[in-house]
């Protein structure tokens, strides 16, 4: 099992109707990503969400689309140029 990781951004977030926020993290390119669930409680007391985080590289999904590809990839660079990293967002 390899310990590499990818520095993820920020693409999407999304308020569910139950109490939980769907977090989004995508590569640069838009290829990869890793969905996230917490409770809306979680976001206000736990760690912060930031504009990027490191993710194992086994912990990342394939994007199954060029247009969200193409929309993550877009979403990563706005990010970036707006953020730091460590920026809570």
């Amino acid at each position: 099992m390899s310990d590499s990781t990818v520095e993820c951004w920020l693409v999407e977030r999304e308020f569910g109707d139950r109490d939980f926020v769907t977090i989004v993290y995508a590569t640069p390119d838009g290829s990869r990503y890793q969905q996230r669930q917490r409770s809306s409680t979680a976001l206000r007391t736990g760690p912060a969400v930031t504009a990027a985080t490191e993710i194992p590289e086994a912990d990342l999904e394939p994007v199954p689309d060029a247009e969200t590809r193409e929309r993550y990839a877009n979403e990563v660079e706005r990010t970036a140029e707006r953020y730091d990293p460590d920026d809570p967002i």
